[in-house]
C-alpha cells in the first residue's frame, strides 16, 4: 500500500463498511480483523435479542471505528 489516502485504503474502508473487519483482512492485519469483527457482531447480536437493545449503539461505534481504522492505516 502506498499510504494513507491510497486506493488500497479506500478499498479497505469500503470493505469494512459492509463487513466490520474485512478491510483489515484485505490489508493483511489478521488480528485486527478478527477483533473488529467479533466486537462489532457480538454487540449487534446482543442488540438483536431485544433485551440489550442499547448494545446496537456500541456495535455501531465499533463498526465506524473499523472503517476509520482501515482508511487511516499507514502500513509498515
Amino acid at each position: 500500500m502506498s499510504g494513507q489516502g491510497s486506493g488500497g485504503n479506500v478499498l479497505a474502508a469500503i470493505c469494512s463498511f459492509f463487513i466490520a473487519g474485512l478491510g483489515q483482512l484485505v490489508q493483511g492485519r489478521i488480528l485486527a480483523a478478527i477483533l473488529f469483527f467479533l466486537l462489532t457482531w457480538v454487540n449487534y447480536t446482543l442488540a438483536a435479542t431485544g433485551i440489550l437493545f442499547f448494545m446496537a449503539a456500541v456495535g455501531f461505534i465499533f463498526h465506524v471505528w473499523s472503517v476509520i481504522d482501515a482508511a487511516r492505516y499507514k502500513g509498515s
